[in-house]
């Protein structure tokens, strides 16, 4: 008997429980909307950026831009060996304008570094650098 007198309010009460329960549904699905949307969005980002490094990599014009460190610093000062895609090279006695001409010219280059040692003695910098394409 008592069920018939808050009837009303026990109606209004589950309601009530079913509006949070699909508010919160709701809430849940957009945010998980919203997450995979950005998931998605890096995951393309990533793709084009390995595009891109594909494109840099398949350059046939690495070979003669390799080539340009010989030219970079006097002939004297440096020690050239090149077989097929590998390259290993010697510089002695560099100034430090000449080094960083020559650290720039290697980091702009599209190319596997294995190697690259700078010592220093006194004023002047010999760099060792063996590297693949």
């Amino acid at each position: 008997m008592s069920m018939k007198k808050y009837q009303n309010e026990l109606i209004v009460v589950i309601a009530f429980c079913m509006m949070c329960g699909a508010y919160f549904y709701k809430h849940q699905q957009f945010s998980r909307q919203t997450e995979e949307i950005s998931s998605l969005k890096r995951s393309v980002d990533e793709f084009r950026e390995i595009v891109a490094f594909q494109k840099i990599w398949d350059d046939k014009t690495i070979a003669s831009k390799i080539d340009q460190l010989q030219t970079v610093i006097p002939q004297s000062k440096v020690k050239w060996s090149k077989t097929g895609k590998k390259l290993t090279a010697g510089y002695d006695n560099l100034t430090a304008v000449e080094l960083n001409k020559l650290v720039t010219k290697i980091s702009n280059l599209a190319v596997e570094i294995e190697m690259l040692s700078i010592n220093k003695s006194d004023s002047v910098y010999r760099v060792e650098l063996r590297c693949k394409w």
